[in-house]
């Protein structure tokens, strides 16, 4: 096979998406996964699915990497749907810089390398912050951070790195991705449509958030333009308070906003977990912004109607 594109993650909200739109368009897509029988039947389509883990170092999907267009690295295992343990903390930090690491090293023994690989990350590697003022909007250039979401993103990035100087490499430094499906608001929409909506924890945290529309629209353009390359910040424009958030999304829901859901609340449901739920990131997508990137959502509230209307 030659002129593929390979992802790993295209099961995940983001990553069905993706594939989705890669397969609709005529591209032929591998998908990797733990699961191939699962992935077929939840991303119908694809030219292959084939069997991939974080800890699988070598095996048959060596051979896909092989002559690839490119390799979509969203795999990872979620860090905030479930309390935190020590078992929870490593099983997240391990199936991104083992996963990674595998990868990478498979791309460079490969004889024709995929021509660019677009790999994860998170804003979570400034650090975590109480207060949209506790920093100046952080761009791409920004030190990273020194708590354990800061370390697993560090460590990630550095795998990446590895990669041959003869593959083009995108860091992709998602914020909150929004979508209907998973994640933060499709966690909000229950409480909000029972009237009981509102902030978590103390509302004066940031949200760098990016529509998920706009968030697949950059991963695929940047399969083929050379002008993105190195750690890309993947949020639009103006982050907002916990607070604003809630308020844009009771406006377009019709709800009321004011029923805080206190950092104790979430610290049961979380256990360590919570002191990152509870905090964020002022972050602004300067890189997106020099290349030119044109975001279909920049204002907050209109994002969210889209969203809700649309269930997307």
């Amino acid at each position: 096979m030659e002129n593929h594109i390979v992802i790993t993650g295209a099961t995940g909200v983001i990553g069905s998406v993706i594939a989705g739109k890669l397969i609709a368009s005529g591209e032929n897509v591998v998908v990797f996964s733990r699961s191939p029988k699962s992935a077929a039947s939840k991303v119908p389509g694809a030219a292959a699915y084939v069997k991939w883990d974080s800890d699988l170092a070598d095996g048959e999907w060596t051979e896909y990497v092989e002559g690839a267009k490119a390799v979509i690295h969203m795999a990872g295992k979620p860090l905030l749907e479930e309390r935190w343990s020590d078992e929870h903390k490593v099983e997240c930090y391990d199936s991104r810089i083992v996963g990674t690491r595998n990868l990478v090293n498979a791309i460079n023994a490969a004889s024709r390398k995929p021509n660019v690989l677009i790999s994860s990350s998170a804003v979570g590697y400034y650090g975590s912050f109480d207060r949209c003022d506790d920093t100046p909007p952080l761009d791409e250039d920004a030190p990273e951070g020194d708590d354990f979401l800061a370390k697993i993103c560090y460590d990630w990035e550095k795998e990446a790195r590895k990669v041959s100087d003869e593959v083009r490499l995108v860091i992709l430094r998602t914020g909150i991705v929004l979508s209907t499906k998973g994640g933060m608001l499709e966690r909000l929409l229950l409480p909000f449509n029972l009237f009981v909506g509102g902030p978590v924890g103390s509302g004066e945290q940031c949200l760098s958030w990016i529509h998920i529309d706009d968030e697949v629209a950059v991963i695929i353009e940047a399969i083929s333009h050379e002008g993105l390359k190195g750690a890309v910040n993947l949020v639009a424009p103006g982050a907002v308070s916990m607070s604003a958030f809630a308020k844009a999304l009771g406006s377009v829901m019709s709800r009321p906003s004011f029923v805080p859901v206190p950092k104790l609340a979430v610290q049961v449901l979380m256990g360590e977990g919570a002191e990152y739920a509870v905090k964020g990131q002022n972050v602004r997508p300067k890189a997106l912004q020099d290349y030119g990137f044109s975001f279909s959502y920049t204002d907050l509230q209109w994002a969210l109607k889209d969203l809700v209307e649309h269930n997307k």
